[in-house]
């Protein structure tokens, strides 16, 4: 039977008391296997031969050579997956409300030690650890599975785009006098990568999120600077596309609702800000990455424009300016419900002959940490 509960549960306790190390040991060894070290570079040799199945780390903050904090920012760095608890007298407690902030404890054990409170502290650590284990094997799962779904829909799409790029170079222009064989072949082609960019950039976002996750601090938050940076490593940009576009941040912020679709939402316009430059002279895209005093990302192409009969209803019915070109009228209502769903909107500022700019706009989040660039 594979249950993660079934497992030893071993926990690692480090003073360099001798007393206190055997009176730890003493209280919890009836229900936890319990390895001791004496300092911290003991402990972190403990941890390279048996870090797999420690799942619960103790340690006193006051101790010879590198103090307890020490210890926990380097377990924390290297050994996410293990729930850490500080040991300290109560003169302590001031000094260590920076360590306790930054996430790298999990809760503080006050001298001297008291068994009840002692043993409840370890209970709550060892549900933690497992409901972690527990959330990263079915992140793994659904890892494995987006990996299958991504390789099955890429083989044919990637046939595709490949059998519409044949028959683009196949085709008697002479005989195809209108464009109607070039012009769907085109299509096919284009709507192909553009499929497969979307399927790429959603595994990658996802992934890496299952990654991050992964670290229990979760110190590796997704930006709206990160998304756009992915977003153009990924997206099949030829090198004259890449050269049309810029970014700019002005001040970064953190997208902390439904990055992946965020990710998507920004694929999707990119798709069709392209699409609008086709037959642009100089075409520029510009990604603007504003952090206040509302958070928002804009993206700004030079073409054509939008009629205003059309703009009025680009959020609200399924109409669409590309439909030559495959698309189906439904990108913007979607991309605006998700940008809904996450707090935020979308606003649409176009004119006829001016270009076209697309705001993502989210929501303002309480104590957010704006990055200047």
């Amino acid at each position: 039977m594979n249950d993660i509960r079934q497992t030893q549960l071993t926990l690692l306790y480090v003073d360099d008391e001798e007393l206190a190390c055997k009176y730890f040991a003493r209280t919890v060894s009836a229900d936890y296997e319990v390895l001791l070290a004496k300092s911290s570079d003991e402990a972190i040799a403990i941890l390279r031969q048996d870090n797999a199945r420690i799942a619960v780390l103790v340690t006193d903050f006051r101790m010879p050579g590198r103090d307890g904090g020490e210890l926990l920012r380097q377990v924390a760095q290297e050994y996410p997956h293990i729930v850490r608890i500080l040991v300290t007298a109560y003169a302590d407690v001031e000094m260590l409300l920076q360590t306790v902030n930054t996430g790298e404890v999990f809760r503080i054990l006050e001298k001297p030690l008291r068994p009840d409170a002692v043993r409840d502290t370890l209970q709550l650590a060892f549900e933690r650890h497992h409901e972690r284990a527990m959330q990263n094997q079915r992140l793994i799962a659904i890892d494995e599975t987006l990996a299958f779904i991504a390789h099955e829909l890429n083989t044919p799409l990637a046939a595709i785009a490949l059998n519409a790029h044949s028959i683009e170079d196949r085709t008697n222009v002479q005989l195809d006098a209108e464009g109607e064989i070039l012009g769907a072949a085109k299509s096919m082609r284009d709507s192909a990568q553009y499929c497969m960019a979307v399927v790429s950039s959603f595994w990658r976002s996802v992934h890496n999120g299952r990654r991050q996750q992964e670290d229990d601090d979760a110190r590796s938050e997704a930006t709206a600077h990160g998304l756009i940076s992915a977003l153009l490593d990924t997206y099949p940009l030829t090198p004259a596309q890449r050269s049309w576009v810029q970014v700019e941040v002005v001040g970064d912020f953190a997208v902390v609702t439904q990055p992946n679709c965020v990710a998507l939402v920004l694929s999707s316009l990119l798709s069709n800000a392209l699409r609008a430059l086709a037959a642009v002279a100089a075409p520029s895209v510009r990604f603007t990455v504003t952090a206040g005093p509302a958070p928002s990302i804009a993206i700004c192409d030079n073409g054509p424009g939008i009629p205003p009969e059309i703009k009025a209803r680009l959020l609200t019915d399924p109409i669409t300016t590309h439909a030559k070109s495959g698309g189906n009228g439904l990108g913007l209502i979607l991309c605006n419900r998700v940008m809904q769903s996450c707090g935020g909107g979308l606003r649409i500022e176009s004119t006829p002959g001016g270009g076209t700019t697309v705001v993502l706009e989210f929501p303002l989040i309480k104590g957010q940490t704006h990055r200047s660039c």
